[in-house]
């Protein structure tokens, strides 16, 4: 039963979206007239069967994928018409993506991470090095900075691909089966990250999942089947944290989110973004 739309600000909405793959009898439709909406605010949880639609819907969200009908709005930015270079600019400027197997590059550190993707947003950050070291204090990781992704845990993995997806304040975090590779505890810590981090009231957080755990954190939870949406709900909360924890468990600080410190308006990048132009360069010191 879709539940009443709350009293917050919409930062994405899809609209009526149908994506078809091939045509004649190879012709394939994953999304069958998809509406939803994401709010400020709060963390959503899509959930369904595997060959409901997820992984196709998510990448329309995230702007890598066009719908062949409908539209999608992204921070008051509409989709309609774009071609690749526009969507990308609006995936650099408004999406933070948190991957199931974390896509770090093994050559950097953690910090270098975080800084290319600041690099590939084109975020007028004064001081990058400075801001990286604040997004890995946000997941509980600047003590990790300089750390290279093989001396990583899974679960630093996930928290460091949490960090950069939080570089440059984009308006939307979609996570991928956040979960899926972690055990128990790291993954229960990773959700109450994503959970801290949707309490920005400029921030909407999405998490496609085939984990129940992951439910007692969800302000939201939506569900899709053969290609359309089938339920929404939003769990009753009391207060309590969520069932299950043990005692080697640690509850996580709450996250202050790393602001970005614009400079003049005459710095702005103009004309079409381009990723990894150099205005700030990853050095390492001998």
């Amino acid at each position: 039963m879709k539940e009443r739309e709350p009293n917050r600000k919409t930062l994405l909405e899809a609209k009526n979206i149908v994506k078809v793959f091939g045509s004649g009898a190879y012709q394939v439709k994953p999304l069958k007239g998809v509406n939803l909406k994401l709010y400020a605010g709060e963390l959503t949880l899509l959930m369904g069967p595997s060959g409901s639609g997820k992984t196709t819907l998510l990448s329309i969200l995230g702007c890598i994928l066009s719908p062949t009908e409908g539209e999608l709005v992204v921070a008051g930015n509409s989709t309609a018409g774009l071609d690749a270079e526009g969507l990308a600019k609006i995936r650099r400027r408004h999406v933070g993506f948190v991957f199931q197997g974390y896509n770090l590059f093994p050559t950097m550190t953690a910090s270098e991470n975080v800084m290319l993707a600041l690099d590939v947003r084109a975020a007028p950050v004064v001081d990058p090095p400075k801001h990286a070291v604040a997004a890995l204090t946000a997941v509980g990781l600047a003590h990790r900075a300089a750390a290279f992704p093989s001396k990583l845990s899974g679960g630093e993995k996930q928290r460091v691909a949490l960090a950069r997806a939080l570089a440059g304040r984009p308006s939307v975090i979609l996570a991928d089966e956040p979960t899926a590779a972690l055990d128990a505890e790291n993954g229960r810590a990773v959700m109450a990250l994503l959970a801290e981090v949707a309490k920005d009231p400029n921030r909407a957080v999405l998490a496609v999942t085939h984990d129940h755990r992951t439910i007692p954190y969800a302000d939201r939870i939506i569900r899709i089947e053969d290609g359309i949406i089938s339920s929404e709900e939003r769990p009753q909360k009391d207060g309590s944290p969520p069932a299950a924890h043990d005692d080697h468990h640690h509850e996580p600080q709450p996250i202050a989110t790393p602001s970005v410190t614009t400079e003049p308006a005459t710095t702005q990048p103009t004309g079409s973004d381009k990723s990894l132009r150099g205005r700030f360069r990853i050095r390492r010191h001998a």
